[in-house]
């Protein structure tokens, strides 16, 4: 899975503040995000963290709708 820096995205169980969007803010064999309603960080090994991944909503600012839609 390609994962950067500033990319947030969706879990599959919501955290107990109630949000499931997450930023990314390290990445390695190690993925640290932080949870965008409440500011939670969390370091999940990689292979736990793919698990969890429900969808990525942006790139880095850039949202996968826009990414999207200039590929056309």
């Amino acid at each position: 899975m390609e994962i950067g820096i500033g990319d947030v995205v969706q879990l599959k169980k919501t955290h107990p503040c109630g949000s499931n969007r997450w930023e990314v803010f390290t990445v390695g064999a190690d993925v640290g995000i932080k949870c965008q309603q409440c500011h939670r960080r969390v370091l999940l090994p990689r292979a736990v963290f793919e698990r969890k991944v429900k969808a990525i909503l942006s790139r880095g600012g850039m949202s996968v709708v826009d990414t999207e839609a200039n590929l056309s």
